[in-house]
């Protein structure tokens, strides 16, 4: 399965935009991390690498609302 690289942005409404796609999460990973740099100062939106089976499963991952995860001070 490919690594995605995706531009998503919230504002003014969700959109997912593919940049790239990797074989392997190393590459995947270095170069989302140079995008991050470059995107830092445009503010135009958060880079997210994804592992799916195509375009629509990686897009269909990235627009699911995901609850936030528990917090162990809460008891």
């Amino acid at each position: 399965m490919p690594y995605y690289i995706y531009r998503v942005a919230s504002l003014p409404m969700r959109r997912l935009e593919k940049l790239e796609q990797h074989a392997a999460f190393r590459e995947a990973s270095a170069r989302a991390k140079v995008l991050r740099a470059e995107a830092a100062s445009a503010e135009a939106g958060s880079i997210k690498v994804i592992l799916a089976d195509d375009e629509l499963h990686a897009e269909d991952l990235l627009s699911q609302q995901r609850s936030p995860q528990p917090n162990p001070d809460d008891d």
